[in-house]
């Protein structure tokens, strides 16, 4: 649908970023960096939403260790966040960390950045550059004013510099800001001059609506621009939930594979049943549902709460839900079926869609 930028392409294990490929959606983990079940069990949610790589922070070498062992477990590439510490970024490295993600210039001398980068050159690990508006050196701050969109170039494309001039290229870079017009044209000017891929996002975006907005406008804009080959929705909320977000945002763009079409009314006072809450728990067992069939058709679902227009809407959905006293009819190909109480809903739906294409038992 768009014309997008020309970058250099990356592999991170193995997906590719840059150079054309899809658009990827990323997140961090929030777990506690030194449990591994539960960084486990996170990034494995993470990747059933649909995220295609998590980032995980490294404050320390245990840290890193427990990276290694979150490495083994879980299906999708994994980036190490590194902060001032050079050895927690060799340490994660030999724990097979995927990319890595740092400011050359906030780890300490030279020689640490050569040690990092002839380390990560040496296993095929790309490194991203991140500067954000609040982590600007003091001499740019000093001769810029504030955090500025040509002071977060300069910074970025500065330690972009002190990795190129030890041999290093395979780099990606984000330059975020905490507003819409700042990360706009930061990102801009960041696309006249680098063919670096970029990594997208508005820092500190906030909770889950005004962080969407945010996020969902400048990225939006710019994907539709060409910039832009991969996407972190940051918001003050679960992990799971800035996948969803960024997975949408692509898919509205037509810049990935449409999801399953999840038709649901607002509801009214009409409705007697939880209809905010089936149709969201609907939708997240769609998406998991379609990972495990790639290549199916996808169906359309539509969740109503009422009678006024549940009827009509079933008729042209694979199935439906039509919320009645306390109780959901249940469509399949515009033929009703049956009644089923709204606890077994979602259960209900995920079958007969199951059984509407065909899948064995085995299968679903």
């Amino acid at each position: 649908m768009f014309l997008r930028t020309q970058t250099r392409t990356l592999k991170i294990g193995p997906l590719a970023m840059g150079g054309g490929a899809p658009v990827s959606v990323q997140t961090m983990a929030t777990a506690d960096p030194h449990d591994a079940a539960a960084l486990t069990a996170q990034v494995l949610r993470c990747a059933e939403a649909g995220a295609d790589l998590v980032r995980l922070t490294v404050p320390d070498v245990d840290a890193a260790r427990v990276l290694g062992e979150v490495r083994k477990a879980v299906p999708v590439p994994l980036v190490a966040d590194i902060h001032f510490d050079y050895r927690c970024a060799l340490a994660s490295l030999e724990a097979g960390v995927d990319a890595l993600r740092l400011n050359p210039g906030n780890i300490g001398a030279r020689a640490n950045v050569r040690a990092v980068a002839r380390a990560a050159q040496a296993k095929g690990v790309p490194i991203r550059v991140g500067v954000n508006g609040g982590s600007l050196e003091r001499e740019i701050l000093a001769r810029y004013g504030s955090a500025t969109a040509p002071a977060l170039v300069e910074s970025a494309l500065g330690h972009v510099k002190l990795l190129e001039d030890e041999g290093f290229r395979d780099i990606a870079i984000s330059v975020k800001a905490s507003d819409v017009p700042r990360t706009l044209a930061a990102y801009r000017l960041l696309a006249e001059k680098t063919d670096c891929p970029l990594h997208l996002g508005v820092t500190e975006a906030g909770t889950f609506i005004p962080g969407t907005v945010r996020s969902s406008v400048a990225l939006g804009i710019l994907l539709a621009e060409g910039i832009g080959d991969t996407i972190r929705v940051s918001l003050t909320d679960l992990p799971e939930r800035e996948v969803k977000v960024g997975l949408e945002i692509v898919r509205a763009l037509g810049l990935r594979a449409p999801g399953p079409s999840v038709t649901s009314c607002p509801t009214c006072g009409r409705t007697r049943v939880d209809v905010v809450r089936v149709a969201g728990e609907v939708e997240n067992a769609l998406e998991a549902w379609s990972r495990r069939h790639p290549g199916r058709a996808l169906p359309h679902v539509a969740v109503m709460g009422c009678v006024v227009n549940g009827p009509g809407e079933a008729k042209g959905a694979d199935v439906a839900l039509c919320g009645g006293e306390g109780v959901f009819l249940l469509f399949v190909k515009g033929e009703l079926v049956g009644k089923v109480a709204p606890e077994a809903a979602v259960a209900a739906v995920v079958d007969a869609v199951s059984i509407s294409f065909k899948l064995n038992k085995e299968e679903c």
